[in-house]
């Protein structure tokens, strides 16, 4: 729990960088939270949805309410710290933060950001460059050695 808060802790911090289970882990944060919303939202929803009544705003609950302020509160709430952990994730390959920028922007453009997206995703998944770069120490520490070398 303590990698999933800790780019909450990290709210606008930029500089440095932060280790891939950091990035990852507060992904699997905000993908719960966001199921948990969806879900209440469609629960609330579920029984005008099964008997295959149209949408109408009669068939809206308070539940659906709730789940719709908790997604969009989260979502402003981790606005800033989730790109701020993604520059500091490219920090950690030894990359400037704003390669980020570039992802978003070609991510909009049609094709091609499917493809971007992809690579983007590819890139997270990498590892660090051992050792401090030009943004920083190793977020691993020094204990982190190369077995084989």
């Amino acid at each position: 729990m303590e990698w999933m808060v800790l780019p909450l802790r990290r709210y606008a911090e930029f500089s440095g960088r932060s280790r891939r289970k950091e990035y990852w882990m507060f992904a699997l944060l905000m993908a719960i939270v966001y199921s948990l919303a969806g879900l209440l939202m469609v629960s609330s929803l579920w029984p005008a949805i099964s008997a295959g009544a149209t949408f109408a705003w009669d068939n809206v609950t308070g539940g659906f309410w709730l789940g719709f302020a908790l997604f969009g509160l989260f979502t402003l709430a981790v606005i800033v710290p989730g790109v701020a952990v993604t520059v500091r994730r490219l920090h950690d390959r030894d990359m400037s933060g704003w390669w980020y920028l570039a992802v978003v922007v070609l991510g909009q453009v049609p094709w091609l950001g499917a493809l971007v997206h992809l690579g983007f995703l590819v890139l997270m998944c990498l590892p660090g460059t051992s050792g401090p770069n030009r943004f920083g120490p190793d977020p691993k520490g020094a204990d982190s050695f190369e077995v084989f070398a």
